[in-house]
């Protein structure tokens, strides 16, 4: 992509307004991390209980329990149109550096797309058909964030480069 426009030569106060919502989004989503990490501890046993309910002995009562269809529903719905959004003008933002050109430009605005429907399909997978799925959805997400982190952190370099 050849664009006359970059991040590094934009009028200050656009820097400063685009810079202040990278911050402000990334503050966002690390919450966002923080949230999973405290209720999957980040890890496939946890995810599974999370979305699948707490493994219990005979007349225990569960710790968690399963994600019914209509939480699945509202979780799906919510995150599929939020994450989007996010992409989607984090993908804009960055499509404006000046570091990272080419095919791998593209992928960092492309892939979380991509892992969005595969993270959100993973999710229903995963209850509904196999607890192995819980390892695409790790992995999907996981490479959404790092690609959100990307662009976050190469776009902020840009705009307040000399």
């Amino acid at each position: 992509m050849n664009n006359k426009i970059y991040l590094k030569n934009l009028d200050f106060y656009l820097k400063l307004t685009i810079s202040a919502f990278l911050l402000i989004i990334g503050i966002g989503i690390s919450t966002g991390l923080i949230y999973i990490n405290y209720t999957t501890g980040m890890s496939s046993t946890g995810t599974l209980e999370q979305y699948r309910g707490s493994i219990v002995e005979q007349y225990d009562i569960p710790e968690k329990f399963p994600k019914d269809f209509e939480s699945m529903i509202l979780t799906t719905h919510e995150h599929i149109i939020s994450f989007s959004i996010i992409t989607l003008i984090l993908s804009i933002i960055f499509s404006f550096n000046s570091i990272i050109t080419g095919k791998i430009k593209l992928f960092f605005m492309l892939e979380p797309f991509i892992s969005i429907f595969l993270t959100f399909s993973s999710m229903w997978l995963m209850r509904y058909i196999s607890s192995k799925f819980v390892y695409f959805l790790i992995f999907s997400s996981g490479l959404m964030y790092l690609c959100w982190y990307v662009m976050i952190l190469v776009s902020l370099y840009d705009l307040n480069r000399k």
